[in-house]
């Protein structure tokens, strides 16, 4: 036996004030602890911001995600998240998890609350989730447990995207479900992923309204074509799709959204092109809601870059998706272009300017006003904000 302890503990062993078996024990279990937590990672991001809307009165705004009333005309946090994760290693069995916590304002509109809880908190969970891989051909990946949603250009995570305010194809994809997703990559150039979920709701534990869970779940798939490199400067470019159908935990009915999108490299170099189309087909009601986005980003220096977003909506029929508190609804059409200038001065520091133009195209104004139980009168909205987050 060669077990090596300092003056003090041999002491006390001495003194039989501690037991040498005991001993052994206890820095057995410490070993082993110690070596299940070696490979966990702690990461994540404080996120703060400062907004100008322009004009006086800013009760009514547009609806995309994480924006609002509640942000105009002053200093913000955002969120912090926190992040606890074992990824998989190269091992045939190999098997880790990942914990995305959310606290602040934002983890409100998040809202994966479970269904035991009894509301807004300022704290949500992001993603839960145990990862596994089984030894079936090039390697098949499992999620279980709580999950982004497969499809979108936008992730949750705004410092992830070329713009800080969201789109309005992000606002009405899915977000957040529970259940089981896998996904297997067939070669470089094609992966696919395919899962089942409980609803295609945000809230954690959610089950099918009305209350048919034995029946009703929500299925997903996707597939992913990546350029590879013989195609030259299109290298790297992707194409991308999905769909995910089920019943919501807020809508009675069935709702199926596609999604397509893709990111394309370019002759010139720090160029990149990117464009999306999100549909959401609510069952049994008339009506259609999409949206189209395109996308350029240019890095210019090491520190600089350039972002530049267009957009259109369209929204319309019984389904309408962006409906106020007050029950009237956002124009039917509308045109948003939204430019995003990024200069990373310090070291783990997302610094950003952007500025903001949404535009009805419909023929009465809405936006605006000082009455949030009344509709506005501007069919143009503008603003300007300072993006600050630090990652750690």
């Amino acid at each position: 036996m060669n077990m090596k302890c300092n003056p003090w503990t041999m002491a006390l062993v001495g003194a039989g004030l501690v037991s040498l078996p005991a001993l052994m024990q206890a820095e057995e279990k410490a070993s082993s602890v110690m070596t299940a937590v070696s490979s966990t990672t702690l990461s994540g991001y404080v996120d703060t911001s400062a907004q100008w809307n322009f004009g006086t009165g800013n009760a009514r705004l547009p609806d995309y995600k994480f924006g609002g009333p509640s942000k105009a005309d002053g200093f913000n946090f955002n969120v912090v998240q926190l992040r606890i994760e074992k990824p998989l290693d190269e091992a045939e069995w190999a098997a880790g998890y990942r914990v995305d916590l959310w606290a602040g304002p934002d983890a409100n509109t998040l809202g994966t609350q479970s269904t035991l809880s009894s509301g807004s908190s300022d704290f949500a969970i992001r993603q839960a989730y145990v990862a596994l891989r089984a030894p079936v051909g090039n390697g098949l990946d499992f999620k279980v447990g709580v999950f982004d949603s497969i499809i979108g250009y936008e992730s949750v995570e705004a410092g992830n995207n070329p713009n800080y305010t969201r789109s309005y194809g992000h606002t009405i994809e899915p977000q957040t479900h529970t259940g089981v997703l896998t996904t297997y990559r067939f070669n470089d150039m094609i992966s696919a992923s395919a899962g089942i979920a409980d609803t295609v709701g945000k809230a954690i534990n959610g089950r099918a309204n009305p209350p048919k869970a034995e029946s009703f779940k929500t299925y997903m798939g996707s597939l992913a074509l990546t350029a590879p490199e013989s195609m030259g400067f299109l290298a790297g470019s992707t194409l991308y799709g999905g769909i995910v159908n089920g019943f919501s935990d807020s809508y009675v009915e069935n709702q199926t959204s596609y999604y397509a999108g893709a990111t394309v490299a370019t002759p010139v170099k720090g160029l990149r092109l990117g464009a999306s189309f999100d549909y959401l087909a609510i069952h049994d009601l008339d009506g259609e809601t999409w949206a189209v986005g395109c996308y350029a980003s240019y890095q210019a220096t090491e520190k600089l870059s350039l972002h530049v977003r267009g957009e259109y909506l369209r929204d319309r029929g019984e389904q309408k998706f962006f409906v106020d508190g007050v029950g009237a609804t956002n124009p039917d059409k509308v045109l948003g272009v939204t430019g995003t200038i990024q200069y990373d001065l310090w070291k783990n520091v997302l610094s950003r300017l952007e500025l903001r133009w949404d535009h009805s195209l419909t023929g009465d104004g809405i936006w605006g006003g000082t009455n949030p139980d009344a509709n506005g009168t501007l069919k143009n909205e503008v603003l300007m904000l300072a993006n600050i987050t630090y990652k750690f």
